[in-house]
Formats: structure tokens, C-alpha cells, sequence
């Protein structure tokens, strides 16, 4: 089970009310939302830094743009307080803005990432971090994907999607984990 130092930093990726909108079709784990809560509580709890990153859309199709409604960070996961809001219109948090430097900034070493969406910017960022050198993590559990449909017309279920992903990731880039092992629960 991983340990976790106080400056580990917790980065919730673009938890937005415009990613449940149905043309983004069938989306996997509906507890993501619940398990970032928790830690997101834990990390308050224990004054553990904290920063959200907010996808900017350019896309004039996205519900991610800044004018719309989508684009407002979901309630069960908003900031609270003085916690940071990084604002991105790329898929990977560290391109175009000063989050690789807030790290350094506050010697932060080691990341806990969650999020949605698992296969976009919650992979982009991670990939980017570990190739920073920081210590990655993913939870598991803390992020979800949609259904996707391939080049060549086959559909590929969101669990799909989502364990790919994952499975990308592990041991190359990060540490895929659970919300209870980050927790320390069983």
C-alpha cells in the first residue's frame, strides 16, 4: 500500500457539469464523483495541498466552453477556501499553465491524480507528470471515461475504454490505485 507524504498534492481534473452530457454517450463508474469527495475530505482534513484544473474548451461544439453552463466544476467536488484553480484549454493540465511550477514552487514530489475524463485529460496529465519526474498515482476509482467508437467504426463499451487506459498507464507513467488504498482503508 502506498504511503503518502503531507506535500503530496491531489489534482482533480476537470470534474465539469458539461461532461455528463448524453452526446458523450454511456460513461462508466458513477461513483467516481463520490470516491474524489473522499478524498478530496481526507486532504482537507489533513491540510495536504489541493489543486483543480478546469478544462477551458476553444472547441466550438464542446459544453466545456467558458460561456456555457457546462463549463462550472461540479458542486460535490468545487473548491473551497484558497484552493487553486488551474485553467487549461489543452488536454494535458501542465501545458500553457503554471501548475508544473506550483509543484516545484512547494517541493511537492508526488501527485495524486483523479478526474474525468480517464482516456483524455486525466492520462494527458498523468503521462506529463511522470515523464516530469513526479511521483504519479491514479485512482482507479476517482475517474471514469465514456464510450468511444474507433477509427474503423467499432464501439468500445466506457469500462473498456476506461481499463485501457489505465492499463496504459501503470508502471510507465503512474501507479494506478484505489480511493481505500490512498485512504488507508480496506
Amino acid at each position: 500500500m502506498p504511503s503518502f507524504a503531507d506535500n503530496t498534492a491531489l489534482i482533480v481534473i476537470d470534474v465539469q457539469d458539461g461532461l455528463d452530457d448524453p452526446r458523450l454517450g454511456t460513461r462508466n463508474n458513477p461513483d467516481a464523483e463520490r470516491n474524489m469527495a473522499r478524498l478530496l475530505a481526507a486532504w482537507r482534513a489533513k491540510g495536504r495541498p489541493i489543486f483543480h484544473v478546469q478544462h477551458m474548451s476553444t472547441r466550438p461544439d464542446s459544453p466545456l466552453r467558458p460561456e456555457l453552463p457546462g463549463n462550472a466544476i461540479k458542486r460535490i467536488v468545487a473548491p473551497q477556501g484558497d484552493e487553486p484553480v488551474i485553467r487549461k484549454t489543452v488536454n494535458c493540465a501542465f501545458v500553457g499553465t503554471d501548475l508544473e511550477h506550483r509543484l516545484r514552487a512547494n517541493d511537492i514530489r508526488s501527485v495524486v491524480i483523479v478526474g474525468l475524463t480517464t482516456d483524455h485529460c486525466v492520462s494527458a496529465t498523468a503521462r506529463m507528470a511522470g515523464d516530469l519526474g513526479f511521483t504519479t498515482f491514479v485512482v482507479g476509482d476517482a475517474t471514469a471515461a465514456h464510450e468511444l467508437t474507433g477509427y474503423d467504426g467499432t464501439h468500445y463499451p466506457a469500462e473498456i475504454v476506461h481499463a485501457v487506459s489505465l492499463a496504459t498507464l501503470q508502471g510507465e507513467f503512474a501507479t494506478i490505485v484505489t480511493t481505500d488504498q490512498v485512504l488507508g482503508e480496506r
